[in-house]
């Protein structure tokens, strides 16, 4: 449950992001991907388990959930990814950052009820999105080629590998109650895809690349805070 977790809260995130405000650099995009024949049997894998299961899933619970419910609970899972955050803020450095999403945490988890009011962006306190991945892109680690991973989704080499460190971030590894952790990390999974389904409108032309473009741009963007040259 958790690797499909992680694949659909962080990487289909990604490239959502950045879909509607970048240019795909598809022959760029080409060169970073010379495993494209494999990664596209992994795609196809992904596609199929997602078609068939997480996505009628977050369907039926959009359907059935209130939209103030659905707000509660996706704003209880940031304020988890918050801690995450946090602590790839201060590997990076970021101080300033830091300080945000410390008083993200105990806004929300105090005045917030658990996270279930998103009271620190009220308060002006912009959530950060920071992981372990971008931590190393940060300190000059290169990406390495594109990876289509199962359940995880699109990555690289560097973020591959970085996906085990962030999962210390996560309270799930240290709950005891088995029924518990399990249901918390299902309603997450739920609750990520169906934030998700909006976001698949702007996915056009073949799938496959457009999601590598998008999220090899996105990662490229984040690692620069931003500061991406075009080159065209």
């Amino acid at each position: 449950m958790s690797v499909i977790h992680a694949g659909f809260g962080c990487r289909l995130a990604q490239l959502c992001f950045v879909a509607g405000a970048l240019v795909p650099l598809v022959a760029q995009a080409a060169e970073d991907d010379p495993w494209e024949g494999v990664n596209r049997a992994v795609y196809r894998f992904n596609d199929v388990l997602d078609t068939y299961t997480l996505k009628p899933l977050a369907q039926g619970y959009q359907f059935i959930t209130p939209q103030f419910l659905q707000d509660g609970i996706h704003h209880m899972y940031n304020n988890i990814g918050d801690v995450g955050n946090f602590a790839n803020d201060v590997l990076q450095g970021k101080v300033h950052a830091a300080g945000v999403d410390t008083a993200r945490l105990l806004l929300n988890t105090t005045l917030g009820v658990g996270g279930f009011f998103d009271v620190g962006t009220k308060m002006g306190l912009t959530r950060n999105d920071e992981d372990f991945g971008l931590t190393l892109g940060h300190w000059g680690v290169p990406t390495g080629p594109y990876v289509m991973l199962p359940f995880f989704g699109p990555s690289t080499v560097r973020d591959g590998l970085a996906i085990y460190p962030d999962s210390y971030a996560q309270p799930y590894r240290y709950m005891n109650d088995i029924s518990a952790r399990n249901t918390i990390y299902g309603v997450g999974i739920v609750d990520t895809r169906a934030s998700l389904l909006s976001a698949e409108k702007v996915i056009t032309g073949d799938k496959y690349t457009f999601i590598r473009n998008a999220y090899l741009q996105s990662r490229e963007y984040k690692v620069k805070n931003g500061k991406v040259v075009d080159d065209f």
